[in-house]
């Protein structure tokens, strides 16, 4: 009875380490550049800074605005004031009315 053997391939050892290779090089890449890597974590925090200051400066106005509302209530003020700051915020007369234009700098004593 007669025996073969098979002479060992020196290829043999490198199949794994040569598909692994390009497989490290790829998520390497992405892991710096790609959409979610650190390049573009830096750009999210950037656009997440220019953000929170976007929502801080339009909670302050909304506040702002808030108080100002509580002030004009019916129990602050009397309507026909209520109508005249109306009228000016809208920059609206009855036809009836005569409108006086100021400059302005100018301040009403």
């Amino acid at each position: 009875m007669q025996t073969r053997q098979k002479r060992k391939s020196w290829l043999k050892p490198l199949i794994v380490p040569a598909i692994t290779l390009p497989c490290l090089v790829y998520f390497t890449q992405q892991s710096q550049s790609g959409r979610y890597g650190v390049e573009a974590g830096a750009q999210m925090a950037a656009e997440l800074t220019r953000k929170t200051q976007m929502y801080n400066r339009l909670v302050a106005n909304r506040k702002g605005l808030e108080q100002r509302v509580r002030l004009l209530s019916d129990g602050t003020l009397e309507r026909d004031m209520i109508d005249e700051r109306a009228r000016r915020a809208l920059n609206m007369s009855n036809d009836d009315e005569i409108t006086i234009l100021m400059p302005k700098g100018y301040a009403a004593e």
